[in-house]
């Protein structure tokens, strides 16, 4: 009786939360009140698929959600996003029956990867996939070595990890193990040298000697060895053979194309989990590659809009998180036709309000030094500091805008110049800017 009690209220709370827009987190933290080992008393179906890492989360689940759901897979997902103990109990409560069985064929967990060892306390997932460890929010996350220990307790001898073999803080969750390995040939954009203004993969995470690269797809994702103990990157199961952003498409295992909605190599990594994941769920490469073509994101991390004659793309990118915003400004610096680019710092963290700027300084905004961005706009209550950090480059001034307040800003892009427009932020800034247009 405490079960379907619980099992109960939590599907109240959740029905009442929907009709005001809000209860992914509350059901479940009211449900683990009540029975705090609720979650090991659901029946759970023959797939539990968990997904963490740093970046790409969220993009990386809703495109699983997507093929599952194409080929006629039911999957019970977090869209709302949220992504610890609480979120993830209303997402189970939510999908069960009253006598506590899941009712659809793949339960699919974006987990929060500081806390994934609470939410997989009572749920072991079938098969886990970790995304990349990048440096993060420092008040929060420390340092990517941190991240690593507090992940690896949520991980179990009988899941299956499903690992980017090309980030080597992420390939350690393997040794020793038997695992699927993705990853990326090397590819046409590659760099010999690393090209960022910062180095992760400096040191061999194993015995911390100087790391070798071959090749580096961005930051410290690429082909590593370490020539003191041996570690280094495993071949592939599951592999990018090649990428032409230009022409915006990337092939998969030779032979799969994918046309590329978000010409990003960023994006192309989280294809490349979803098609993982779903290849061995069963699906057909080929099928999975006609599912992935074009594929929009409906997570509001990418929002195309006009203002006045002009046409723009938002990219949301985690304040906090360098290698997030060092993505989109690549994404930018592509855009042949020319563009400016919009930098909005309004709120430094959307938990933790330290004002804490020093992650700025982890960015690579040199990279905007590209003949294909012509104006840069600084808004928000940091721009002070955005234009200390910028000052910095040699990026030449009068490129470089400075507008405080958004609202002149947005007013200041509406004109009749016809480059294209990339505002980049974070997910609690972009409304300020989109209630304006």
């Amino acid at each position: 009786m405490k079960k379907f009690f619980t099992i109960l209220i939590c599907k109240f709370l959740r029905f009442i939360g929907g009709l005001v827009g809000k209860g992914s987190s509350l059901p479940g933290q009211v449900a683990l009140k009540m029975c705090p080992d609720i979650l090991s008393r659901v029946e759970l179906p023959e797939y539990i698929i968990a997904v963490t890492g740093s970046n790409g989360k969220t993009s990386t689940v809703e495109m699983i959600a997507h093929i599952l759901t194409e080929n006629g897979k039911t999957v019970a997902w977090n869209k709302e996003g949220s992504n610890q103990i609480e979120g993830v109990t209303t997402l189970v409560l939510g999908n069960s029956s009253l006598g506590g069985k899941v009712k659809k064929d793949i339960l699919l967990i974006e987990s929060d990867e500081r806390f994934a060892k609470y939410t997989f306390k009572y749920i072991k997932p079938t098969h886990y996939v970790i995304t990349n460890l990048y440096r993060d929010q420092l008040t929060r996350n420390g340092h990517p070595e941190w991240v690593f220990d507090a992940l690896k307790d949520s991980i179990y001898p009988e899941t299956q990890l499903i690992l980017n073999a090309d980030d080597p803080l992420v390939s350690l969750f393997g040794e020793g193990r038997d695992v699927i390995w993705f990853g990326a040939d090397k590819l046409s954009s590659d760099t010999k040298e690393l090209d960022s203004v910062y180095n992760d993969g400096a040191y061999c995470p194993k015995c911390k000697s100087p790391m070798t690269y071959t090749t580096h797809h961005y930051n410290h994702i690429g082909h590593y060895e370490c020539t003191s103990c041996g570690y280094k990157r495993h071949d592939t199961k599951y592999t990018i053979t090649s990428v032409d952003l230009d022409e915006g498409e990337m092939v998969i295992d030779g032979s799969n194309k994918i046309t590329l909605a978000l010409r990003s190599l960023y994006n192309i990594y989280n294809i490349l989990a979803a098609y993982t994941v779903a290849s061995i769920v069963g699906i057909d490469g080929k099928k999975i590659a006609s599912d992935m073509s074009d594929y929009v994101m409906k997570n509001g991390r990418v929002i195309t809009f006009e203002i006045g004659s002009r046409q723009g793309t938002m990219l949301t990118s985690k304040h906090e998180n360098s290698i997030s915003y060092d993505q989109s400004i690549r994404l930018a610096c592509a855009e042949k036709n020319g563009c400016d680019v919009m930098f909005i710092v309004d709120a430094v963290s959307r938990k933790y309000f330290t004002s804490d700027v020093s992650w700025l300084w982890d960015i690579d905004f040199e990279m905007l030094k590209s003949e294909n961005v012509h104006e840069i706009i600084l808004s928000g209550t940091y721009y002070n500091d955005l234009a200390v950090r910028f000052e910095h480059t040699d990026i030449p001034e009068d490129k470089i805008k400075i507008i405080p307040e958004i609202e002149k800003a947005c007013h200041y892009l509406d004109s009749d110049r016809k480059e294209y427009i990339y505002v980049i932020t974070c997910f609690s800034d972009k409304g300020k800017f989109l209630a304006l247009l």
